[in-house]
């Protein structure tokens, strides 16, 4: 009779240790992450509270702050809805050409930001295929205007939503919603308060990888807006037009804003994906 051999536990190399593995992570995110940051940081608060200060604030300033948030902000909100759409269309659906589509909504993922303003520009400048019927039937420029960085916004960041939201609506079980049904609830009543509740954390998730992606979207809004100050520059291109002054100085400065303002926005978002989870009885704590 053959006595098996004891079978040894799974040996790790040692880098891959839990005590060893959290100082590479350390180590790593402060090279790659926090060292840039608090150097960029430390920069900005070389030049003095009161220039600090006159440098944020100035009127230039504040009117990209205005146009890259506000537009990324609405911008966002608009994939939450339609990202929503494509995603149940995705999951809940079948058409022709469905695996096609969703292939191609990750195409703003891999696509070049320079591809993306160059495509646009095509599409809906003045003698593009879409912005010259939108002119001459509206007389609504949409290429070089405000207009023109929201819609690049919105394809830049409309894969976030429909990537965030679609495992959590594969996974919702189905019979919650034909106990609804059968309780006498309508189709409207059952996705307001049995279906949306659940997938709201997924939502506000999705929006909010949206809007950081927008918010420091450079390369494509490039391309379609004009750049004009207080008209529709954004805060990116500001920064680099002052770099190109050699104003360095300045640029660390808006920057530095931009960075504390994203990081509030994040925490905002973060404390309503928390009241979100709230109507899945998830750990808030979390």
């Amino acid at each position: 009779m053959t006595v098996a051999a004891p079978r040894r536990g799974l040996v790790l190399p040692r880098w891959f240790r839990p005590n060893v593995s959290w100082s590479i992570t350390w180590a790593y995110l402060a090279l790659v992450l926090f060292l840039p940051l608090a150097g960029m940081l430390l920069k900005a608060a070389g030049v003095g509270p009161a220039a600090f200060w006159e440098t944020a604030t100035s009127p230039l300033a504040l009117s990209t702050y205005r146009m890259s948030f506000g537009i990324a902000a609405a911008a966002s909100l608009i994939n939450g809805v339609f990202g929503l759409l494509i995603a149940w269309a995705l999951i809940r659906s079948r058409f022709p050409g469905q695996r096609l589509l969703d292939a191609l909504i990750d195409l703003p993922f891999a696509l070049p930001t320079a591809v993306a303003g160059l495509a646009l520009s095509f599409v809906y400048g003045p003698e593009g295929w879409l912005g010259g019927p939108i002119q001459r039937l509206t007389g609504l420029q949409v290429s070089f205007t405000p207009l023109g960085v929201a819609v690049a916004m919105v394809f830049i960041s409309l894969p976030f939503v429909v990537r965030t939201v679609e495992p959590v609506l594969r996974s919702l079980e189905r019979e919650q919603e034909e106990a609804s049904w059968c309780l006498g609830a309508s189709s409207a009543q059952t996705f307001v308060r049995v279906v949306l509740p659940q997938l709201m954390p997924a939502i506000l998730a999705g929006i909010a990888q949206g809007f950081s992606r927008a918010v420091g979207e450079y390369g494509s809004v490039v391309m379609i807006s004009s750049n004009v100050p207080f008209k529709d520059l954004i805060t990116p291109t500001l920064i680099v037009q002052m770099i190109e002054e050699y104003d360095i100085d300045a640029a660390t400065v808006i920057g530095s804003v931009m960075l504390i303002f994203s990081l509030v926005s994040l925490i905002v978002i973060n404390a309503l994906q928390v009241w979100g989870q709230r109507y899945q009885g998830g750990d808030a704590s979390r």
